[in-house]
């Protein structure tokens, strides 16, 4: 990728805005980071960019898609049409990419937003294909032994 290229991280985790035993209300910030910035920059609060606020009564699980697809189609549209940007350093027009780099959220999080199960066989989304789980016969729970 080019140096004017961007990479982004998605954040996201849901919280109950009126703590564990308030109203079941659920409240999902989106949170865009530029990963590729320096850190003094990409950890401050004026570069990092709210993209949704997801709330209501209930999580909305499967149906995160809804709320993500404006991202999805803007990154897109950005990664295969070409975007002519000026680079006011370089003093030139220049192609500019979009790329979604990282997911950073927690597990529960993890299963909604990547699709993946985060219990059962499944856990380690990357090791899927060869995953060495076994069920536990009474239990029916998976159970990953080292067997090297």
């Amino acid at each position: 990728m080019e140096l004017q290229n961007i990479c982004l991280s998605l954040c996201t985790n849901r919280f109950n805005p009126f703590g564990p035993f308030g109203a079941p209300y659920s409240c999902w910030p989106v949170i865009l980071i530029v990963s590729n910035w320096p850190l003094e920059m990409c950890m401050k609060l004026d570069f990092i960019f709210l993209f949704v606020v997801i709330s209501g009564p209930y999580s909305p699980c499967r149906n995160i898609d809804i709320y993500l697809q404006p991202l999805i189609n803007e990154l897109n549209q950005v990664w295969w049409v070409e975007v002519v940007t000026y680079d006011v350093s370089r003093k030139h027009n220049f192609q500019m990419k979009i790329a979604l780099m990282y997911i950073i959220n927690d597990f529960l999080e993890y299963e909604i937003v990547s699709g993946y199960s985060t219990y059962e066989k499944l856990f380690y989304s990357y090791y899927m294909e060869n995953n060495k789980a076994l069920t536990l016969t009474n239990s029916g729970k998976a159970f990953f032994f080292n067997f090297h």
